[in-house]
């Protein structure tokens, strides 16, 4: 009888540990996104317009989010891997990443932005470029439009925004490129990175935020979907974004 119920405590143990595994979610982000995902100097967490909707999501559909950050090229190789279940971050639902994940609906757009040292004060177009250095952020939208062109003499490849600034600042690249609400936030916040946006510059095109899940978990896409659709009908997601100004 005893035996019995060290068994059944073992069991149920077994499973109340199995349970809380199930109610957690996973969350890849990336420190570099600011105003979408970035880390609170105050309290070194992860904050955000992309990290606070996942938290609603995951609050919505039961479950408590875990973020993990992680550089945003690896972001899709640890969903890909099962390191994590769900990408928020400010990333662009394209066809090729739509090849190795699924998306949520959309969330948020906007285009690319340019920007060239603060005592530059020549306002750009892209064309203007020809024959420079240029930089953008590796594994972006930006960078493979930006080589697909074939007009500049190189395509630098960068793991943060911050370091295309840092060398944009230096004269080690003509200009840099990516997301427009990003770079516009960081130059508010931080008027001493010695870099501005060109003013009139047309953006490349313009692209879908959404989450991404594994091909492998229809299940959360569809709960994904749903609580992002609630949050669209309730102005829950338009306080969210609006919240960090975007």
């Amino acid at each position: 009888m005893k035996f019995s119920n060290l068994v059944c405590a073992a069991a149920l143990a077994l499973a109340g540990t199995a349970a809380s595994a199930q109610e957690s979610l996973s969350v890849g982000v990336t420190t570099t996104g600011v105003p979408f995902t970035f880390i609170d100097t105050s309290t070194q967490d992860p904050t955000g317009a992309m990290v606070d909707l996942a938290a609603a999501i995951a609050e919505d559909i039961g479950r408590t989010p875990e973020f993990e950050v992680m550089q945003f090229s690896g972001l899709i190789q640890g969903l890909k891997i099962g390191r994590i279940d769900l990408i928020s971050a400010g990333m662009f639902a394209t066809d090729t990443r739509k090849e190795v994940v699924d998306f949520s609906q959309t969330v948020y757009s906007y285009g690319d932005a340019m920007f060239v040292a603060a005592d530059d004060e020549t306002e750009y177009a892209i064309d203007d470029l020809e024959g420079e250095v240029v930089g953008a952020q590796i594994g972006t939208t930006f960078a493979d439009q930006l080589q697909a062109m074939g007009t500049f003499s190189e395509v630098k490849l960068y793991d943060s925004l911050v370091d295309i600034m840092r060398d944009v600042q230096l004269g080690r690249i003509k200009a840099g490129f990516g997301d427009k609400p990003i770079i516009g936030y960081q130059i508010a916040q931080n008027p001493q990175l010695g870099v501005r946006l060109v003013e009139g510059y047309e953006p490349m095109g313009m692209g879908q935020v959404a989450l991404a899940v594994s091909k492998e978990n229809p299940e959360l896409l569809e709960q994904v979907n749903a609580s992002i659709s609630e949050m669209k009908e309730s102005g829950e997601l338009e306080d969210i974004f609006g919240k960090y100004g975007l």
